[in-house]
């Protein structure tokens, strides 16, 4: 039974380690597109009405958006195995905490019987005891 918390317990601190590296790589990714939105808004200030803007520019905003949209779609891929990672190791979590509660139960049925047990031998003796001292009278 101690090992088995042991490994319940090891399996909690993957499963947090897990939820925590995914909310990390879902931060990037907001980071990642707010930069896009930023880098947008920016293209969009300087393309706007009566401004005047060189084919240099355009191609390099163009390199910069469509690098980000890279950045973006391997930041989505990174968050879809981190994900099945997490649900893993709940996975692994859920099943060894079922193992431990009817490990717990098993535990809490042999103490059951080994008290009825031991009630029923404690009878047993105190009606031996009782007919003995009946016979003596």
């Amino acid at each position: 039974m101690k090992v088995t918390k042991r490994k319940k317990d090891d399996a909690e601190m993957q499963f947090a380690e897990a939820s925590r590296k995914l909310e990390e790589c879902r931060a990037k990714l907001q980071i990642l597109l707010r930069e896009l939105a930023e880098g947008q808004k920016e293209f969009a200030e300087m393309t706007g009405e009566g401004k005047t803007v060189t084919v240099g520019v355009i191609m390099t905003y163009n390199e910069f958006f469509n690098w980000k949209r890279e950045q973006i779609e391997r930041q989505q891929q990174i968050i879809l195995k981190a994900t099945q990672d997490k649900q893993q190791k709940l996975k692994i979590l859920m099943q060894l905490m079922t193992y431990l509660k009817s490990i717990e139960q098993l535990k809490e049925k042999r103490l059951r019987e080994y008290n009825a047990e031991l009630l029923f031998e404690e009878q047993k003796l105190l009606d031996e005891i009782g007919l003995q001292l009946s016979m003596r009278k």
